[in-house]
């Protein structure tokens, strides 16, 4: 009797609420740390990247339009659901990066916690961002934070799953969606997360995740004229000024970050809230 062969999984995208293949019929073979072979993921093309930011526009008005505390409950909704898979999501990271598994449990409970923080967040951000500013006349002045639109974020490289939760979730608190270039070389705990997302009443377009070679795809992100902020994270070092400048044609908002992953297990703060948010004044006059 012949040894059985393995069946390899190929994953796909998460675009727009759903699962396509990369319209390029284009995979990669990801491995652990160690070189192991674990599965196939799709390669992202310019097209891929054209339907994300598109699904995003139209998840956009949905998601910044529905109450701040309505935002929060979504948000929980998907701690919940990654409560439920922090086992897997374990795995995955250990393999990913080659840590041990009791390393790994540490980075997804925190990953789990860093999810619920920013969902506590969605409901004070207008209160502690905001003010009702003095004037000298007969009208009130308020300064009130919106959410910026759909946001580019070029995911962390190294840390897979807490340093993706860091820089996607302040994205969905502040009511933006969000297009996401995925970690290259460590892409299944992201994979993982899009399966959640689906399963959460995160509505479709919010989210979309994008594997891939990050240095392909952070070019059309930059200069993709309906993308209105970029956050260069997980952008290649060598990279970062050009598309700093790409992003400048279309005038996104840049968020900047060391050439070196900073400390993900480190406490966090609204830094990244802010980068997302825009301030309106509105002028008011008294008595009307």
């Amino acid at each position: 009797m012949s040894d059985r062969v393995t069946v390899a999984k190929t994953y796909k995208l998460y675009l727009g609420g759903a699962f396509p293949r990369s319209e390029s019929g284009r995979t990669y073979p990801v491995t652990d740390a160690r070189g192991k072979f674990l599965a196939n993921a799709a390669q992202a093309s310019r097209k891929d990247l054209r339907e994300a930011v598109g699904a995003a526009r139209k998840g956009f008005g949905k998601w910044s339009g529905a109450t701040a505390y309505n935002r929060g409950q979504v948000l929980y909704r998907v701690a919940e659901v990654l409560e439920g898979r922090r086992e897997q999501f374990a795995a995955e990271v250990a393999a990913s990066e080659g840590v041990p598994q009791k390393r790994a449990q540490s980075l997804v409970d925190t990953a789990i916690d860093r999810w619920v923080w920013y969902a506590g967040w969605t409901d004070k951000i207008a209160t502690v961002l905001g003010a009702a500013n003095p004037v000298a006349g007969p009208y009130f002045s308020f300064s009130v934070p919106e959410p910026t639109g759909v946001v580019g974020v070029l995911a962390p490289q190294r840390s897979s799953l807490l340093g993706l939760v860091s820089v996607l979730a302040p994205a969905l608190a502040a009511g933006c969606a969000a297009v996401v270039v995925t970690s290259q070389n460590r892409p299944l705990p992201a994979i993982t997360l899009s399966e959640v997302l689906a399963t959460s009443d995160v509505p479709a377009g919010v989210v979309n995740l994008l594997t891939g070679h990050t240095a392909e795809l952070a070019p059309w992100l930059a200069t993709h004229a309906d993308v209105n902020a970029l956050d260069l994270t997980g952008a290649p070092p060598e990279l970062r000024t050009d598309l700093e400048r790409a992003a400048a044609g279309t005038v996104k908002r840049v968020l900047r970050t060391p050439a070196e992953e900073p400390d993900w297990t480190a406490r966090p703060d609204i830094a990244r809230l802010r980068a997302v948010l825009e301030t309106k004044t509105v002028w008011h006059p008294m008595g009307a």
